[in-house]
């Protein structure tokens, strides 16, 4: 069986068909490559106005917002495990490094601004430990921006795999969070709801330290 991050790559250079998430309840849904592989997407702008020093873009994928970021004078770096993502970032001049956020990564402790959007806060399948994590990577006076749900959907972890051209990766843990639960998830990492907007039809939220 093919691992979920080769078939990632794989639908991402070769997109002729589509990327699926298949669920383990047999739901599915079809990934938005062309969001993630465009050059802006509506709702992006706020976010990155939101965006201060230097801005940690994790599971960037192909760049999208590391580069918007990198373009408005910030120190920006990607970070993404799938080399087909890694490859389509450094190919727009993104500056991304191909690991897990949870390696050993540069500027420990002095990330001004973690982004975790695209549904990047569902890494792993453990939002609060995920948040932890990031907390841990920023300065202290450093935000996370998050890219949320819709209020009224499901919280909580997923099995899924991916599916792309006929194949069918392993299972793996996934998550999602729903706005109406980002206080709780928030508040179980060590940090807090310091904003939630709404653009686009997007919810975000900014956490910060207490």
């Amino acid at each position: 069986m093919t691992a979920a991050v080769d078939l990632y790559s794989a639908g991402l250079e070769h997109g002729a068909e589509p990327l699926v998430l298949g669920y383990r309840d047999g739901s599915t849904r079809t990934l938005p490559v062309g969001t993630w592989t465009a050059t802006e997407v509506a709702g992006d702008e706020g976010l990155l106005d939101r965006c201060r020093g230097a801005t940690l873009d994790v599971g960037c994928g192909p760049g999208r917002l590391t580069v918007a970021a990198a373009l408005r004078g910030l120190p920006t770096m990607g970070v993404d495990i799938a080399a087909g993502a890694v490859t389509l970032a450094r190919s727009r001049g993104a500056l991304v490094l191909a690991r897990s956020v949870f390696s050993a990564l540069p500027g420990h402790g002095r990330w001004n601004t973690a982004l975790l959007a695209d549904g990047n806060v569902g890494i792993g399948g453990d939002p609060v430990g995920l948040l932890a994590r990031l907390k841990d990577l920023l300065a202290a006076d450093g935000v996370v921006l998050v890219e949320l749900d819709p209020p009224g959907t499901a919280s909580g972890q997923v099995q899924v795999r991916i599916e792309h051209a006929g194949m069918t990766s392993d299972w793996f843990l996934w998550a999602h969070v729903s706005t109406d639960h980002a206080e709780v998830v928030a508040e179980a990492a060590g940090l807090y709801v310091a904003e939630q907007w709404k653009e686009a039809g997007r919810w975000f939220a900014a956490l910060a330290r207490p």
